[in-house]
């Protein structure tokens, strides 16, 4: 199932964005740690391609602590990019990103004018709890609920330097299906726009060929199941996820895997690394090339049947 999420005020954002750009000195961008590449916005990587740009792995007390050192070597290839970790409420991780935006930026401040960063990140990353914390104040408002932010506004640090603070984007089209659901997942794409029991059995197969033990400590199981459904049915008879008739109630059940996951109650976990995101990418640049050799053969028919 191909899952898209992207209301009217992400495409006006956008649009703002793109407008307000060419001023902008440096990005910065804020990646959920647990999925640093499909989290990423490729609309943004585009449009301010040359520009220095720090990326924030978030939540990184959530993710896989032998993944994301991985993830930081493969962003740190550009030498205009640098990586820093960040669960968000460590207090120096606002010290850090001002020395870092010096650091990859420094010539506004030495002449007396501001540095623009824009700082930029899908729904529900934890862009505004950081941004209170950089400003050392409640410059944004922050929720559990993606698309808090609405529009873009400008945030005095001092120092030198301003923020440009932007609405949580995801982008029009997400090609990767793989990506969509550890979106989804992750809970940056809003509830209504997708089919819980999809997400808890995606995650479940995952889980259960990458992180297997978790699973069984977490449900106290005594083997790994064989099959998503098998763990979503044992795990939900434990959890009391019952109907009528004692069959398993499976949103109840995947309800539970996929809330568990975002609080980090199922232990530190990595929804990707480099190897698999590249896998993905070559099987997906194979389906477009093959999608384009089919097309114009299709419209043949269609003529020739005329």
């Amino acid at each position: 199932m191909a899952i898209n999420w992207y209301p009217g005020h992400m495409h006006k954002a956008s649009k703002a964005m793109t407008e307000v750009l060419p001023q902008v000195d440096l990005v910065i961008e804020l990646l959920d740690c647990r999925l640093p590449w499909s989290s990423r916005n490729p609309s943004i990587a585009r449009l301010a391609e040359g520009k220095p740009w720090i990326k924030i792995l978030s939540k990184a007390d959530l993710a896989d602590p032998k993944i994301t050192p991985l993830w930081q070597s493969h962003f740190e290839q550009s030498a205009s990019v640098k990586t820093l970790l960040s669960t968000l409420d460590q207090p120096d991780t606002a010290q850090k990103l001002l020395q870092l935006c010096r650091k990859l930026a420094p010539a506004k401040p030495k002449i007396g004018l501001n540095l623009l960063a824009m700082i930029t990140g899908i729904p529900n990353v934890g862009k505004s709890t950081l941004i209170n914390a950089v400003a050392g104040r409640k410059a944004t408002r922050t929720g559990d609920e993606p698309a808090i932010t609405r529009g873009l506004q400008k945030i005095k640090l001092g120092e030198g330097i301003t923020l440009l603070d932007t609405p949580g984007l995801l982008w029009p089209k997400i090609h990767n299906e793989n990506s969509g659901y550890r979106l989804a997942i992750s809970g940056a794409i809003r509830g209504t726009a997708t089919d819980i029991e999809d997400l808890g059995f995606y995650l479940a197969a995952f889980l259960l060929t990458h992180y297997p033990g978790l699973l069984q400590a977490r449900y106290e199981l005594d083997a790994a199941p064989a099959s998503e459904l098998e763990f979503i049915e044992l795990m939900g008879a434990r959890r009391g996820c019952l109907r009528a008739g004692g069959r398993i109630d499976l949103e109840k059940a995947s309800a539970i895997l996929v809330n568990e996951f975002r609080a980090g109650a199922l232990g530190r976990i990595s929804l990707e690394t480099p190897d698999i995101i590249q896998a993905e990418e070559r099987a997906l640049s194979q389906q477009q090339a093959a999608k384009a050799q089919r097309d114009p053969q299709r419209k043949r028919g269609k003529k020739g049947a005329r």
